[in-house]
């Protein structure tokens, strides 16, 4: 078989069918390494990006499988069982109990089952290696594509992420990245941090502190980023005496490490009258830690929290929060991930806006109303492919 550009067929979906018909014939031995890339589009004459798309077709069908650093190799022969190939979806979370990342899952599941596509579950246990092994994995077994909840908090591409994002192999992270070019379905985390310090300035409050994520938290700056805009808005100082950090890095820490924060604040002799944390746990935390020692929420102190977790509505004084959009980061990472597998135009970053859930732990200080913060303006993120 050789290509010809005259066919309707596209050029991939050709030179996909000749190593198919090789595979088949016995030519390429299962586990036998196949061609570089550039081998391949040299001698079927073209282009590079045209093998990356045959051979994640192939890898899709289960035909192929992929090794990081080491190459492609023949996974079986197309009379052998079928695999799930394009019909499945591999997610990776760091922890299937998070309370963050569950709300997700349902949501992956749902609307991918409602596409057709049945959802592979790997927890990577917030282990980096593990992480990558079942990258691997979900490669080698040729799922159609995958969606990521990294457990770093380094925010950029692993190696393995950007192997498999240099492969063109389908791949949506649902977890913040700061990589301009790696897919990503999510949360405008500025955004939400401006709603959280307006909610409270609109209730008249003034002197604000906020509580960020462990040194060097890229999504934490991004949440005081979006609050101090809305201070300087407002015409209100911002005062960085009262702002602190949480100690310990990895989200079942967040609880114990806003319960510090808490301890620290009620030893300050002059406080803040609000505080904005940078998630709920920590918020949780926090909220517990003033209670054991005295104070009123939201008397002495107003909390507004970041996520929305369920937890956060049953907490001893229910939780005002920046709520995440769930549901919809959910489904739009499998709609964007279908597209990719479907090789269908899409947005590099999907960022969605949140919005304030009002709970207890906030509300308006009678007699000490002031004029609101200014109107939030939308943001519009988004970079095409």
């Amino acid at each position: 078989m050789k290509i010809d550009p005259r066919k309707r067929t596209p050029l991939h979906r050709q030179v996909a069918d000749i190593l198919r018909t090789e595979i088949s014939a016995g030519k390429l031995k299962v586990d036998q390494r196949i061609d570089s890339h550039t081998t391949l589009a040299n001698k079927h004459g073209v282009s590079l990006i045209t093998v990356k798309r045959a051979l994640n077709d192939l890898i899709r069908e289960g035909l192929l499988y992929s090794r990081v650093g080491k190459g492609t190799f023949v996974q079986r022969r197309p009379s052998a069982q079928t695999v799930p190939g394009t019909r499945s979806i591999g997610l990776v979370l760091r922890d299937l109990k998070s309370p963050f990342f569950s709300p997700i899952v349902h949501s992956v599941e749902e609307y991918a089952s409602c596409k057709g596509y049945n959802v592979l579950i790997s927890n990577s246990a917030e282990k980096k290696d593990k992480e990558e092994s079942l990258l691997q994995h979900y490669l080698e077994i040729g799922v159609g594509g995958i969606i990521l909840a990294s457990m770093t908090h380094e925010y950029s591409a692993s190696h393995a992420l950007r192997t498999i994002h240099d492969m063109n192999y389908p791949c949506v992270m649902v977890s913040y990245v700061k990589d301009p070019d790696i897919y990503f379905v999510g949360t405008d985390h500025e955004q939400g941090g401006y709603l959280a310090a307006r909610h409270l300035l609109d209730l008249g409050f003034r002197d604000i502190g906020y509580v960020n994520g462990e040194t060097g938290n890229v999504v934490g700056d991004l949440r005081k980023k979006g609050f101090i805009r809305a201070l300087q808005e407002a015409a209100v100082p911002v005062r960085e005496k009262f702002f602190f950090r949480l100690r310990l890095g990895g989200e079942w820490n967040d609880y114990n490490s806003g319960y510090e924060v808490g301890e620290e604040f009620w030893k300050l002799a002059v406080r803040p009258a609000a505080m904005f944390l940078y998630n709920d746990l920590s918020a949780l935390g926090f909220e517990q830690a003033v209670l054991d020692h005295g104070l009123s929420i939201p008397d002495d102190v107003a909390l507004v929290g970041f996520d929305g977790i369920e937890r956060g509505q049953y907490a001893p004084v229910p939780l005002t929060t920046v709520q995440q959009p769930f549901e919809k980061i959910g489904s739009l990472a499998v709609e964007n991930l279908i597209k990719r597998i479907e090789h269908e135009p899409v947005n590099i970053k999907t960022v969605l806006e949140p919005n304030i859930v009002v709970r207890a732990s906030t509300r308006v200080r009678e007699g000490d109303r002031v004029r609101p913060a200014a109107s939030s303006r939308r943001h519009v993120h988004a970079g095409s492919k």
